[in-house]
């Protein structure tokens, strides 16, 4: 999570194909795996993991012994980061990275890039707009069983026009639709796209609960077909949970829950804590549960972050991730080896999902 409103920037963790072919291009042999991270949206650790566990490391070393990232090297990457993105297994996604033909991806972005430019040239001379557009997103089957194609713009419309059915409409996740896609390419541009409106309403017209309210629904909906599909939870999966925390203060609770869908979707037992936080009844729900790992989704800019150092304090082995969207709020977050900071909120989702997949 990245600096523009909380929430804005995590469209960078789903590259269209010019940026992705801008990314190797600009990752010349000797890149480090900070450089290499921040190109990709994603935290170094999640990098770390990826070279850890799958081989999808750094193949050059500089003077000194020093790994570093050739361009092949990040390309392949940006196959595994795309892969994910859309649903495959992280460990049959690393293996198609490893066995990718990389002329073929680059002949692949080569075209993606004319083609764009094509686009741009043609929208420039019929007088259009030539600025960036949100890619448009496959969701939700019509009533005719044919996909639906919305964008944010379709969002920030029926929320600004107080449609609350369509809002429940165009949000809805469907059986195959990859959650985290689903916030990335849909959610965050919407929500960052309204946080730029004044409106004169009526009393009792608000665009963003509704927004908030359908996306709560949909995330619901989704786990109630996950659970029909594999079954309620057994009760030794609990012993293995991951607890999402809200900061008080955060103007919603739909990242979280987004992050709990997300997780629950790829087999990692995760839930909510909704409702009273404060530090006796953090340090109660921690010590009833037993969790595997705490994470937190922030979205402010200067969040609450009293929960983390409770949870810290109380528990110093408890693995603790941090979402933050300022960097400027990493100084309030404890300084410890179990405690960690992720930028982005995809970055974050990956990390916890490594992290409990390695336990079950």
């Amino acid at each position: 999570m990245t600096s523009e409103r909380g929430v804005a920037d995590d469209a960078v963790d789903v590259p269209d194909a010019p940026v992705e072919l801008a990314a190797v291009r600009a990752a010349k042999p000797g890149v480090a795996v900070a450089v290499v991270a921040k190109r990709l949206g994603v935290a170094p650790a999640t990098l770390r993991t990826w070279d850890r566990r799958y081989g999808l490391g750094p193949s050059e070393r500089s003077a000194g012994s020093h790994r570093r990232y050739t361009r092949d090297d990040v390309l392949r990457l940006l196959v595994m980061q795309r892969l994910t993105i859309e649903g495959v297994a992280p460990a049959d996604a690393a293996r198609a990275a490893l066995e990718a033909d990389l002329e073929v991806e680059r002949a692949n972005r080569d075209r993606a890039v004319i083609e764009q430019e094509e686009a741009r040239r043609r929208a420039s001379q019929s007088g259009a707009s030539t600025g960036p557009e949100p890619r448009v997103v496959h969701f939700a089957p019509r009533s005719d069983a044919t996909p639906a194609q919305v964008g944010p713009s379709d969002v920030v419309e029926a929320a600004l026009t107080f449609d609350e059915d369509r809002l429940t409409q165009i949000l809805t996740i469907g059986p195959t639709d990859d959650i985290l896609t689903w916030w990335t390419n849909l959610v965050v541009p919407a929500l960052a796209k309204l946080s730029e409106r004044t409106v004169l309403a009526k009393p009792g017209e608000s665009f963003l609960p509704p927004l908030v309210a359908a996306g709560l629904r949909a995330l619901r909906a989704r786990q109630v077909a996950h659970e029909t599909e594999f079954g309620t939870p057994h009760p030794s999966q609990m012993r293995r949970i991951v607890l999402v925390f809200i900061p008080p203060g955060e103007p919603h609770p739909l990242a979280a829950h987004t992050l709990a869908s997300a997780l629950t979707a790829r087999g990692v037992m995760a839930r909510v804590v909704v409702g009273r936080t404060d530090p006796h009844r953090v340090q109660e729900i921690v010590a009833m549960v037993r969790p595997v790992a705490v994470a937190l989704v922030a979205l402010s800019s200067s969040p609450d972050l009293g929960i983390v150092e409770t949870v810290h304090t109380n528990e110093p082995e408890l693995p603790i991730f941090v979402g933050l969207a300022d960097d400027a709020t990493a100084a309030n977050v404890p300084l410890a080896p179990n405690v960690q900071r992720v930028r982005s909120f995809s970055g974050l989702f990956y990390e916890v999902q490594a992290f409990a997949s390695r336990l079950s």
